[in-house]
Protein backbone atom coordinates (compact mmCIF):
# COMPACT_ATOMS: atom_id res chain seq x y z
CA UNK A 1 0.00 0.00 0.00
CA UNK A 2 1.32 3.45 -0.91
CA UNK A 3 0.95 6.66 1.10
CA UNK A 4 -1.54 7.99 -1.46
CA UNK A 5 -3.68 4.87 -1.08
CA UNK A 6 -3.45 5.17 2.71
CA UNK A 7 -4.67 8.79 2.63
CA UNK A 8 -7.51 7.80 0.34
CA UNK A 9 -8.67 5.10 2.77
CA UNK A 10 -8.42 7.50 5.72
CA UNK A 11 -10.65 10.02 3.95
CA UNK A 12 -13.33 7.35 3.38
CA UNK A 13 -13.98 6.89 7.10
CA UNK A 14 -14.84 3.68 8.92
CA UNK A 15 -17.34 1.40 7.23
CA UNK A 16 -18.43 -2.22 6.91
CA UNK A 17 -15.03 -2.92 5.27
CA UNK A 18 -12.70 -0.46 6.96
CA UNK A 19 -11.66 -0.04 10.61
CA UNK A 20 -9.23 2.46 12.22
CA UNK A 21 -7.17 1.78 15.36
CA UNK A 22 -4.87 4.45 16.85
CA UNK A 23 -2.16 1.92 17.80
CA UNK A 24 -1.59 -1.81 18.20
CA UNK A 25 -2.48 -1.26 21.84
CA UNK A 26 -5.96 -2.02 20.44
CA UNK A 27 -4.69 -5.14 18.69
CA UNK A 28 -7.23 -7.57 20.20
CA UNK A 29 -10.21 -5.43 19.26
CA UNK A 30 -8.67 -4.98 15.80
CA UNK A 31 -8.46 -8.76 15.39
CA UNK A 32 -12.12 -9.11 16.40
CA UNK A 33 -12.91 -6.74 13.54
CA UNK A 34 -10.70 -8.76 11.19
CA UNK A 35 -12.77 -11.81 12.21
CA UNK A 36 -15.95 -9.89 11.39
CA UNK A 37 -14.53 -8.93 7.98
CA UNK A 38 -13.73 -12.59 7.29
CA UNK A 39 -17.36 -13.46 8.05
CA UNK A 40 -18.55 -10.67 5.76
CA UNK A 41 -17.18 -9.05 2.64
CA UNK A 42 -13.55 -8.75 3.72
CA UNK A 43 -11.86 -5.52 4.77
CA UNK A 44 -8.88 -3.63 6.20
CA UNK A 45 -7.84 -2.77 9.73
CA UNK A 46 -5.45 0.23 9.84
CA UNK A 47 -3.29 0.62 12.96
CA UNK A 48 -1.94 4.17 13.29
CA UNK A 49 -5.14 5.99 12.26
CA UNK A 50 -7.58 7.32 14.85
CA UNK A 51 -11.35 6.94 14.64
CA UNK A 52 -11.64 10.38 13.02
CA UNK A 53 -9.39 9.32 10.15
CA UNK A 54 -6.33 11.29 11.33
CA UNK A 55 -3.10 9.54 10.34
CA UNK A 56 -0.51 9.71 13.10
CA UNK A 57 1.23 6.37 12.78
CA UNK A 58 3.14 4.46 15.46
CA UNK A 59 6.50 2.85 16.07
CA UNK A 60 6.81 -0.53 14.36
CA UNK A 61 9.39 -3.07 15.46
CA UNK A 62 9.89 -6.76 14.85
CA UNK A 63 8.07 -7.40 18.15
CA UNK A 64 5.06 -5.41 16.86
CA UNK A 65 4.78 -7.71 13.86
CA UNK A 66 5.30 -10.78 16.06
CA UNK A 67 2.43 -9.62 18.29
CA UNK A 68 0.17 -9.28 15.24
CA UNK A 69 1.15 -12.75 14.01
CA UNK A 70 0.43 -14.21 17.46
CA UNK A 71 -3.03 -12.64 17.61
CA UNK A 72 -3.83 -13.80 14.09
CA UNK A 73 -3.30 -17.39 15.26
CA UNK A 74 -6.35 -16.96 17.48
CA UNK A 75 -8.50 -16.85 14.34
CA UNK A 76 -10.13 -20.15 13.43
CA UNK A 77 -9.99 -21.48 10.72
CA UNK A 78 -6.42 -20.31 10.11
CA UNK A 79 -5.95 -17.40 7.69
CA UNK A 80 -3.02 -15.67 5.98
CA UNK A 81 -3.95 -12.00 5.65
CA UNK A 82 -1.91 -9.40 3.83
CA UNK A 83 0.13 -7.15 6.18
CA UNK A 84 1.54 -3.88 4.82
CA UNK A 85 3.72 -1.38 6.69
CA UNK A 86 3.37 2.13 5.23
CA UNK A 87 6.20 4.50 6.23
CA UNK A 88 5.19 8.10 7.01
CA UNK A 89 7.18 11.30 6.62
CA UNK A 90 7.23 11.77 10.43
CA UNK A 91 9.24 8.55 10.93
CA UNK A 92 6.23 6.61 12.12
CA UNK A 93 4.29 3.94 10.19
CA UNK A 94 0.78 2.61 9.65
CA UNK A 95 0.13 -1.14 9.63
CA UNK A 96 -2.62 -2.33 7.28
CA UNK A 97 -4.06 -5.81 7.88
CA UNK A 98 -6.18 -6.89 4.91
CA UNK A 99 -8.42 -9.98 4.93
CA UNK A 100 -10.55 -11.41 2.13
CA UNK A 101 -13.99 -12.95 2.72
CA UNK A 102 -13.66 -16.61 3.54
CA UNK A 103 -15.70 -19.79 3.71
CA UNK A 104 -16.79 -18.95 7.28
CA UNK A 105 -17.81 -18.87 9.92
CA UNK A 106 -14.62 -17.62 11.58
CA UNK A 107 -14.03 -17.13 15.29
CA UNK A 108 -11.53 -15.17 17.34
CA UNK A 109 -10.72 -16.73 20.69
CA UNK A 110 -13.66 -19.08 20.14
CA UNK A 111 -16.24 -16.36 19.45
CA UNK A 112 -17.67 -15.35 16.05
CA UNK A 113 -18.00 -11.67 15.14
CA UNK A 114 -19.91 -9.78 12.47
CA UNK A 115 -19.65 -6.30 10.99
CA UNK A 116 -22.77 -4.11 11.03
CA UNK A 117 -22.02 -0.78 9.41
CA UNK A 118 -18.96 0.58 11.21
CA UNK A 119 -19.49 -1.53 14.35
CA UNK A 120 -18.12 -4.95 15.28
CA UNK A 121 -20.44 -7.16 17.33
CA UNK A 122 -20.59 -10.73 18.57
CA UNK A 123 -22.43 -12.71 15.91
CA UNK A 124 -25.88 -14.03 16.92
CA UNK A 125 -26.03 -17.78 17.34
CA UNK A 126 -28.60 -18.20 14.55
CA UNK A 127 -26.36 -16.36 12.06
CA UNK A 128 -23.34 -18.40 13.13
CA UNK A 129 -25.21 -21.69 12.71
CA UNK A 130 -26.40 -20.62 9.26
CA UNK A 131 -22.83 -19.83 8.14
CA UNK A 132 -21.58 -23.10 9.61
CA UNK A 133 -24.31 -25.01 7.78
CA UNK A 134 -23.38 -23.31 4.50
CA UNK A 135 -19.71 -24.17 5.05
CA UNK A 136 -20.55 -27.86 5.48
CA UNK A 137 -23.21 -27.78 2.76
CA UNK A 138 -21.09 -28.92 -0.24
CA UNK A 139 -20.17 -32.18 1.49
CA UNK A 140 -23.28 -32.96 3.49
CA UNK A 141 -26.72 -31.69 2.54
CA UNK A 142 -30.25 -33.09 2.47
CA UNK A 143 -30.36 -33.87 -1.26
CA UNK A 144 -27.22 -36.04 -1.27
CA UNK A 145 -28.26 -38.24 1.66
CA UNK A 146 -29.40 -41.86 1.05
CA UNK A 147 -33.14 -42.52 0.91
CA UNK A 148 -34.85 -44.75 3.51
CA UNK A 149 -34.18 -48.46 2.99
CA UNK A 150 -37.73 -49.22 1.86
CA UNK A 151 -37.50 -46.89 -1.18
CA UNK A 152 -35.93 -48.31 -4.35
CA UNK A 153 -35.54 -47.51 -8.03
CA UNK A 154 -38.95 -49.12 -8.56
CA UNK A 155 -40.47 -46.15 -6.71
CA UNK A 156 -39.25 -43.76 -9.40
CA UNK A 157 -41.08 -42.70 -12.57
CA UNK A 158 -39.14 -44.53 -15.28
CA UNK A 159 -41.06 -42.79 -18.08
CA UNK A 160 -40.13 -39.38 -16.66
CA UNK A 161 -36.46 -40.40 -16.51
CA UNK A 162 -36.51 -41.60 -20.11
CA UNK A 163 -38.21 -38.37 -21.20
CA UNK A 164 -35.53 -36.35 -19.42
CA UNK A 165 -32.73 -38.18 -21.24
CA UNK A 166 -34.43 -37.76 -24.62
CA UNK A 167 -34.90 -34.02 -24.04
CA UNK A 168 -31.38 -33.51 -22.68
CA UNK A 169 -29.81 -35.25 -25.67
CA UNK A 170 -32.01 -33.40 -28.18
CA UNK A 171 -31.03 -29.95 -26.86
CA UNK A 172 -27.34 -30.82 -26.54
CA UNK A 173 -27.08 -30.80 -22.76
CA UNK A 174 -26.19 -34.46 -22.51
CA UNK A 175 -24.61 -37.10 -24.68
CA UNK A 176 -26.52 -40.29 -25.34
CA UNK A 177 -25.69 -42.62 -22.42
CA UNK A 178 -23.88 -45.83 -23.30
CA UNK A 179 -26.25 -47.75 -21.08
CA UNK A 180 -29.93 -46.84 -21.04
CA UNK A 181 -31.09 -48.82 -18.02
CA UNK A 182 -32.56 -46.65 -15.28
CA UNK A 183 -29.86 -47.43 -12.72
CA UNK A 184 -27.05 -46.46 -15.11
CA UNK A 185 -28.84 -43.22 -16.01
CA UNK A 186 -29.21 -42.31 -12.32
CA UNK A 187 -25.53 -43.05 -11.71
CA UNK A 188 -24.66 -40.73 -14.61
CA UNK A 189 -26.82 -37.99 -13.09
CA UNK A 190 -25.05 -38.59 -9.73
CA UNK A 191 -28.38 -39.52 -8.16
CA UNK A 192 -26.92 -42.87 -7.11
CA UNK A 193 -23.64 -42.61 -5.22
CA UNK A 194 -21.71 -45.48 -3.65
CA UNK A 195 -24.60 -47.74 -4.56
CA UNK A 196 -27.16 -45.64 -2.62
CA UNK A 197 -30.18 -43.92 -4.13
CA UNK A 198 -30.23 -40.28 -2.97
CA UNK A 199 -33.03 -38.02 -1.74
CA UNK A 200 -32.58 -35.86 -4.85
CA UNK A 201 -33.67 -38.79 -7.04
CA UNK A 202 -36.97 -39.06 -5.16
CA UNK A 203 -37.60 -35.31 -5.37
CA UNK A 204 -36.99 -35.42 -9.13
CA UNK A 205 -38.68 -38.67 -10.07
CA UNK A 206 -40.41 -40.24 -7.05
CA UNK A 207 -43.96 -41.53 -7.33
CA UNK A 208 -46.37 -42.39 -4.51
CA UNK A 209 -43.82 -41.56 -1.79
CA UNK A 210 -45.57 -38.50 -0.37
CA UNK A 211 -45.94 -39.96 3.11
CA UNK A 212 -42.16 -40.21 3.50
CA UNK A 213 -41.33 -37.11 1.44
CA UNK A 214 -43.95 -34.50 2.40
CA UNK A 215 -41.70 -31.89 0.76
CA UNK A 216 -42.86 -33.14 -2.65
CA UNK A 217 -45.95 -30.95 -2.66
CA UNK A 218 -47.22 -27.77 -4.25
CA UNK A 219 -50.06 -25.52 -3.13
CA UNK A 220 -51.92 -23.41 -5.66
CA UNK A 221 -54.54 -20.80 -4.84
CA UNK A 222 -56.44 -18.04 -6.60
CA UNK A 223 -57.66 -15.65 -3.93
CA UNK A 224 -60.58 -13.31 -4.31
CA UNK A 225 -59.19 -9.84 -3.70
CA UNK A 226 -55.70 -8.66 -2.76
CA UNK A 227 -54.94 -10.60 0.43
CA UNK A 228 -55.17 -14.13 1.80
CA UNK A 229 -58.76 -14.11 2.95
CA UNK A 230 -60.41 -17.55 3.22
CA UNK A 231 -62.40 -16.87 0.07
CA UNK A 232 -60.89 -18.86 -2.79
CA UNK A 233 -61.78 -18.81 -6.44
CA UNK A 234 -59.64 -21.93 -6.76
CA UNK A 235 -57.55 -23.90 -4.26
CA UNK A 236 -55.48 -26.99 -5.15
CA UNK A 237 -52.79 -29.13 -3.54
CA UNK A 238 -50.77 -31.80 -5.31
CA UNK A 239 -48.10 -34.32 -4.36
CA UNK A 240 -45.78 -35.31 -7.18
CA UNK A 241 -42.16 -35.32 -8.24
CA UNK A 242 -40.47 -32.07 -9.27
CA UNK A 243 -41.30 -32.26 -12.98
CA UNK A 244 -44.92 -33.14 -12.20
CA UNK A 245 -45.22 -30.25 -9.75
CA UNK A 246 -43.86 -27.85 -12.37
CA UNK A 247 -46.43 -29.03 -14.91
CA UNK A 248 -49.29 -28.76 -12.42
CA UNK A 249 -48.28 -25.22 -11.51
CA UNK A 250 -48.09 -24.23 -15.17
CA UNK A 251 -51.53 -25.75 -15.79
CA UNK A 252 -52.92 -23.74 -12.86
CA UNK A 253 -51.48 -20.53 -14.30
CA UNK A 254 -52.89 -21.48 -17.68
CA UNK A 255 -56.33 -21.61 -16.06
CA UNK A 256 -56.10 -18.34 -14.14
CA UNK A 257 -53.63 -15.86 -15.64
CA UNK A 258 -55.67 -13.27 -17.58
CA UNK A 259 -54.90 -12.60 -21.23
CA UNK A 260 -55.30 -9.24 -22.90
CA UNK A 261 -56.71 -9.92 -26.34
CA UNK A 262 -56.55 -7.21 -29.00
CA UNK A 263 -58.26 -7.33 -32.39
CA UNK A 264 -56.54 -5.52 -35.23
CA UNK A 265 -58.63 -3.73 -37.84
CA UNK A 266 -57.56 -5.95 -40.76
CA UNK A 267 -57.64 -9.39 -39.14
CA UNK A 268 -59.96 -11.70 -37.25
CA UNK A 269 -57.01 -13.09 -35.30
CA UNK A 270 -56.54 -11.73 -31.80
CA UNK A 271 -53.11 -10.78 -30.51
CA UNK A 272 -53.02 -12.23 -27.03
CA UNK A 273 -50.71 -10.94 -24.29
CA UNK A 274 -50.71 -12.78 -20.95
CA UNK A 275 -50.86 -10.65 -17.83
CA UNK A 276 -47.70 -12.37 -16.55
CA UNK A 277 -45.03 -13.53 -19.05
CA UNK A 278 -45.01 -17.37 -19.11
CA UNK A 279 -41.21 -17.63 -19.49
CA UNK A 280 -40.70 -15.55 -16.36
CA UNK A 281 -43.24 -17.41 -14.25
CA UNK A 282 -41.87 -20.77 -15.43
CA UNK A 283 -38.35 -19.71 -14.42
CA UNK A 284 -39.61 -18.59 -11.02
CA UNK A 285 -41.46 -21.87 -10.51
CA UNK A 286 -38.42 -23.92 -11.51
CA UNK A 287 -36.19 -21.89 -9.19
CA UNK A 288 -38.64 -22.34 -6.32
CA UNK A 289 -38.68 -26.12 -6.79
CA UNK A 290 -34.96 -26.73 -7.29
CA UNK A 291 -33.52 -24.15 -4.87
CA UNK A 292 -35.93 -24.59 -1.93
CA UNK A 293 -34.85 -25.83 1.49
CA UNK A 294 -35.92 -29.48 1.53
CA UNK A 295 -35.01 -29.89 5.21
CA UNK A 296 -38.29 -28.04 5.96
CA UNK A 297 -40.43 -31.15 5.73
CA UNK A 298 -43.72 -29.35 6.30
CA UNK A 299 -43.05 -26.63 3.74
CA UNK A 300 -44.30 -26.63 0.19
CA UNK A 301 -43.69 -24.49 -2.88
CA UNK A 302 -46.76 -22.31 -3.30
CA UNK A 303 -48.40 -20.14 -5.94
CA UNK A 304 -50.73 -17.43 -4.68
CA UNK A 305 -52.61 -15.32 -7.22
CA UNK A 306 -54.42 -12.14 -6.21
CA UNK A 307 -56.29 -9.47 -8.14
CA UNK A 308 -53.18 -7.25 -8.20
CA UNK A 309 -50.19 -9.63 -8.18
CA UNK A 310 -48.85 -13.16 -8.45
CA UNK A 311 -46.58 -14.62 -5.74
CA UNK A 312 -44.39 -17.70 -6.07
CA UNK A 313 -43.14 -18.88 -2.67
CA UNK A 314 -40.22 -21.18 -1.91
CA UNK A 315 -39.45 -22.52 1.61
CA UNK A 316 -36.07 -21.39 2.91
CA UNK A 317 -34.06 -18.19 2.64
CA UNK A 318 -31.33 -16.59 0.59
CA UNK A 319 -28.01 -18.40 0.98
CA UNK A 320 -24.28 -17.77 0.43
CA UNK A 321 -24.61 -14.06 1.15
CA UNK A 322 -27.10 -13.31 -1.64
CA UNK A 323 -29.67 -10.61 -1.01
CA UNK A 324 -32.99 -9.67 -2.56
CA UNK A 325 -31.41 -6.68 -4.33
CA UNK A 326 -28.82 -8.93 -6.00
CA UNK A 327 -31.59 -10.94 -7.67
CA UNK A 328 -31.97 -8.02 -10.09
CA UNK A 329 -28.28 -8.20 -11.07
CA UNK A 330 -26.00 -10.81 -12.61
CA UNK A 331 -24.62 -13.03 -9.86
CA UNK A 332 -22.72 -16.27 -9.44
CA UNK A 333 -24.77 -19.44 -9.59
CA UNK A 334 -24.48 -21.30 -6.27
CA UNK A 335 -27.51 -23.61 -6.14
CA UNK A 336 -28.58 -24.83 -2.73
CA UNK A 337 -29.47 -28.23 -4.27
CA UNK A 338 -26.88 -28.67 -7.06
CA UNK A 339 -27.95 -32.24 -7.96
CA UNK A 340 -31.58 -31.19 -8.45
CA UNK A 341 -30.56 -27.99 -10.22
CA UNK A 342 -28.17 -29.86 -12.53
CA UNK A 343 -30.95 -32.26 -13.57
CA UNK A 344 -33.32 -29.35 -14.23
CA UNK A 345 -30.56 -27.78 -16.32
CA UNK A 346 -30.06 -30.93 -18.40
CA UNK A 347 -33.80 -31.09 -18.99
CA UNK A 348 -33.71 -27.53 -20.37
CA UNK A 349 -35.89 -26.17 -17.57
CA UNK A 350 -33.34 -23.69 -16.15
CA UNK A 351 -30.11 -22.01 -17.21
CA UNK A 352 -26.76 -21.87 -15.46
CA UNK A 353 -24.52 -18.93 -14.53
CA UNK A 354 -27.09 -17.16 -12.35
CA UNK A 355 -28.88 -15.67 -15.38
CA UNK A 356 -32.37 -16.88 -14.47
CA UNK A 357 -33.42 -13.90 -12.36
CA UNK A 358 -32.04 -11.31 -14.78
CA UNK A 359 -33.88 -13.10 -17.59
CA UNK A 360 -37.07 -12.82 -15.55
CA UNK A 361 -36.54 -9.07 -15.27
CA UNK A 362 -35.97 -8.83 -19.04
CA UNK A 363 -39.07 -10.89 -19.90
CA UNK A 364 -41.25 -8.79 -17.59
CA UNK A 365 -40.03 -5.55 -19.17
CA UNK A 366 -40.55 -7.04 -22.62
CA UNK A 367 -44.15 -7.91 -21.70
CA UNK A 368 -44.78 -4.45 -20.25
CA UNK A 369 -44.77 -5.62 -16.63
CA UNK A 370 -43.01 -3.87 -13.74
CA UNK A 371 -39.79 -5.47 -12.52
CA UNK A 372 -40.55 -8.44 -10.24
CA UNK A 373 -39.66 -8.18 -6.57
CA UNK A 374 -37.87 -10.62 -4.24
CA UNK A 375 -38.10 -10.72 -0.46
CA UNK A 376 -37.64 -13.02 2.51
CA UNK A 377 -40.93 -13.54 4.33
CA UNK A 378 -41.82 -16.03 7.07
CA UNK A 379 -38.79 -18.27 6.42
CA UNK A 380 -39.50 -18.29 2.68
CA UNK A 381 -38.28 -16.53 -0.44
CA UNK A 382 -41.12 -14.80 -2.28
CA UNK A 383 -40.97 -13.48 -5.84
CA UNK A 384 -43.86 -11.19 -6.79
CA UNK A 385 -45.06 -10.36 -10.30
CA UNK A 386 -47.27 -7.38 -11.09
CA UNK A 387 -49.57 -6.80 -14.10
CA UNK A 388 -48.78 -4.27 -16.82
CA UNK A 389 -49.87 -0.78 -15.81
CA UNK A 390 -51.71 -0.16 -19.06
CA UNK A 391 -53.71 -3.38 -19.12
CA UNK A 392 -56.63 -1.87 -17.26
CA UNK A 393 -56.56 1.34 -19.29
CA UNK A 394 -56.83 0.02 -22.83
CA UNK A 395 -60.51 -0.36 -23.51
CA UNK A 396 -59.86 -2.16 -26.78
CA UNK A 397 -58.47 -5.13 -24.92
CA UNK A 398 -60.70 -7.94 -23.75
CA UNK A 399 -59.55 -9.76 -20.61
CA UNK A 400 -60.32 -13.46 -20.67
CA UNK A 401 -59.17 -16.29 -18.45
CA UNK A 402 -56.27 -18.25 -19.84
CA UNK A 403 -58.40 -21.37 -19.53
CA UNK A 404 -59.35 -20.63 -23.16
CA UNK A 405 -55.90 -20.21 -24.73
CA UNK A 406 -56.96 -20.17 -28.38
CA UNK A 407 -53.66 -18.96 -29.75
CA UNK A 408 -51.10 -21.05 -27.88
CA UNK A 409 -48.55 -22.67 -30.20
CA UNK A 410 -49.16 -26.04 -28.54
CA UNK A 411 -52.89 -25.96 -29.33
CA UNK A 412 -52.16 -24.99 -32.93
CA UNK A 413 -49.72 -27.91 -33.31
CA UNK A 414 -52.33 -30.29 -31.93
CA UNK A 415 -55.02 -29.03 -34.30
CA UNK A 416 -52.78 -29.51 -37.34
CA UNK A 417 -52.44 -33.19 -36.41
CA UNK A 418 -56.20 -33.71 -36.29
CA UNK A 419 -56.67 -34.41 -39.99
CA UNK A 420 -58.75 -37.39 -38.84
CA UNK A 421 -59.98 -38.66 -35.43
CA UNK A 422 -56.99 -39.89 -33.42
CA UNK A 423 -56.52 -41.47 -30.00
CA UNK A 424 -54.41 -39.85 -27.33
CA UNK A 425 -51.57 -42.26 -28.05
CA UNK A 426 -51.73 -41.52 -31.77
CA UNK A 427 -51.71 -37.76 -31.15
CA UNK A 428 -48.67 -38.10 -28.90
CA UNK A 429 -46.90 -40.11 -31.61
CA UNK A 430 -47.75 -37.46 -34.21
CA UNK A 431 -46.33 -34.72 -31.98
CA UNK A 432 -43.40 -36.88 -30.80
CA UNK A 433 -44.25 -36.25 -27.14
CA UNK A 434 -43.47 -39.06 -24.70
CA UNK A 435 -44.64 -37.41 -21.49
CA UNK A 436 -48.33 -38.20 -21.02
CA UNK A 437 -48.91 -35.65 -18.24
CA UNK A 438 -47.22 -32.88 -20.19
CA UNK A 439 -49.27 -33.68 -23.30
CA UNK A 440 -52.53 -33.74 -21.39
CA UNK A 441 -51.97 -30.49 -19.47
CA UNK A 442 -50.29 -28.44 -22.22
CA UNK A 443 -51.91 -29.68 -25.45
CA UNK A 444 -55.03 -31.78 -24.97
CA UNK A 445 -56.79 -30.08 -22.08
CA UNK A 446 -56.46 -26.48 -23.40
CA UNK A 447 -57.71 -27.57 -26.84
CA UNK A 448 -60.74 -29.28 -25.28
CA UNK A 449 -61.54 -26.30 -23.04
CA UNK A 450 -61.32 -23.88 -25.98
CA UNK A 451 -63.77 -26.01 -27.98
CA UNK A 452 -61.30 -26.62 -30.82
CA UNK A 453 -61.45 -30.42 -30.46
CA UNK A 454 -64.09 -32.80 -29.15
CA UNK A 455 -64.50 -36.41 -28.03
CA UNK A 456 -65.78 -38.98 -30.50
CA UNK A 457 -67.49 -40.82 -27.60
CA UNK A 458 -68.51 -37.91 -25.35
CA UNK A 459 -70.72 -39.97 -23.00
CA UNK A 460 -67.82 -42.34 -22.22
CA UNK A 461 -64.75 -40.11 -21.78
CA UNK A 462 -62.60 -42.97 -20.44
CA UNK A 463 -63.45 -45.45 -23.15
CA UNK A 464 -60.42 -47.32 -24.59
CA UNK A 465 -61.88 -46.53 -28.03
CA UNK A 466 -61.94 -42.80 -27.33
CA UNK A 467 -60.57 -40.49 -30.02
CA UNK A 468 -60.39 -36.73 -30.59
CA UNK A 469 -61.44 -34.75 -33.65
CA UNK A 470 -61.23 -31.12 -34.69
CA UNK A 471 -64.39 -29.00 -34.44
CA UNK A 472 -65.68 -26.30 -36.78
CA UNK A 473 -64.31 -23.70 -34.36
CA UNK A 474 -60.91 -25.36 -34.61
CA UNK A 475 -61.02 -25.34 -38.43
CA UNK A 476 -62.05 -21.68 -38.40
CA UNK A 477 -59.12 -20.83 -36.14
CA UNK A 478 -56.62 -22.62 -38.42
CA UNK A 479 -58.09 -20.89 -41.48
CA UNK A 480 -57.76 -17.47 -39.88
CA UNK A 481 -54.23 -18.26 -38.70
CA UNK A 482 -53.16 -19.37 -42.19
CA UNK A 483 -54.68 -16.24 -43.72
CA UNK A 484 -52.86 -14.03 -41.25
CA UNK A 485 -49.54 -15.75 -41.94
CA UNK A 486 -49.70 -15.19 -45.70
Amino acid sequence: MTQDELFKFARQGESNRLEFKKTTGQLRTGMKTACAFLNGQGGKVLFGVNDKGKISGQSVSSKTLEDIARELKRLDPAVSPSIDVVELDNGQAVIAVTVEPGEGPYTFDGRPYERVGASTNIMPRAVYEKLLFERLHPARRWENQPVPDNITINDLDAEEIETLIANAVSIGRMETPRRMDIESILVGLELIQDGHLLNAAVVLFGKNVGSQFPQCEIRLARFRGIDKQPDFIDNRQYKDHAFGLLRRAEAFLLDHVPIAGELSADSMIRRDTPCYPPRATREALANAICHRDYTIAGGAVAVAMFDNRLEIISPGEFHFGLTADEMLLSHDSRPWNPLIANTFYRAGVIERWGSGTTNMVHWCKENGNPVPGWEERNDSVVVSFYPPADQKKESQKIITPQATPQATPQVEKLLRCCHEPLSREELQQELKIHDRKYFRETFLRPALISGFIELTIPDKPNSPLQKYRITEEGRTFLGQKDAADK
